[in-house]
């Protein structure tokens, strides 16, 4: 569903990505580790096309896309739930689910019952301003909102940053669910490495905007992933 071919990013005259080199595959958790500052969200940010990348390819679905916006990646079929969320505040709960039907026509502007047999709470707070949910249940406000617009690859930045274990254990369960149906790719950025391990097929490590390791969950033992992220 992706694949990157040497990838670059910059802001300004910083070089944060240097050839980033990964793939991932539809029914697939693809995790991208690393300690703080490597350069994995920048990479999220380069695939959805919220900042411009520098250089190298991306391709979605076998097409090679070009320097693309984040609205038209959208519409092409890749959903971002950033860190920290960036949920509306102001907007109810269901008028933040509404704004993914920009990337949708008009007869698929309706929020899936799936949605609130994921997020029940969802449901029951339909009407809470967004700014008012907890931590938790903002989280699933994020995914939720990405999950509208049907799309094929989903991006997580650190979906259990900050959440308490209850929220972590069903966004887990919410994630396998969207693996197992087998019709998106998703990339996780993740750094709680035994959620991040107990979902993902396959795993790329990342250290100074550079790719040091990758293989998939049989190839890497999980003591030596342990001691790839710790570098």
């Amino acid at each position: 569903m992706l694949k990157t071919n040497g990838l670059t990013l910059h802001y300004g005259g910083s070089q944060i990505l240097h050839g980033v080199d990964i793939e991932a595959r539809t029914g697939e958790v693809t995790c991208l580790m690393g300690t703080n500052g490597v350069g994995k969200t920048s990479l999220l940010k380069a695939i959805s096309g919220s900042h411009p990348r520098s250089g190298g390819g991306i391709e979605l679905d076998g097409a090679a896309l070009g320097r693309l916006s984040a609205q038209a990646m959208a519409r092409r079929g890749v959903g971002y739930v950033p860190q920290g969320r960036m949920i509306f505040p102001l907007l109810s709960v269901r008028e933040n689910l509404e704004t993914g039907f920009a990337c949708l026509p008009r007869s698929e502007r309706f929020v899936p019952d799936e949605i609130h047999e994921l997020f029940p709470v969802l449901k029951e707070m339909a009407q809470r301003r967004g700014g008012d949910l907890s931590g938790g249940q903002q989280q699933q406000l994020a995914i939720a909102r990405a999950m509208i617009a049907r799309p094929k690859l989903l991006l997580l930045d650190e979906p259990t940053e900050g959440i308490q274990p209850s929220i972590i254990r069903q966004i887990g369960r919410v994630i396998a669910h969207l693996r197992d149906q087998g019709r998106m790719a998703i990339l996780l950025v993740e750094q709680y490495f035994d959620f991040a391990h107990d979902l993902a097929d396959r795993f790329y490590v990342m250290e100074r905007g550079r790719i040091t390791l990758s293989g998939t969950k049989a190839e890497l033992p999980k003591d030596r992933l342990i001691r790839a992220v710790s570098v």
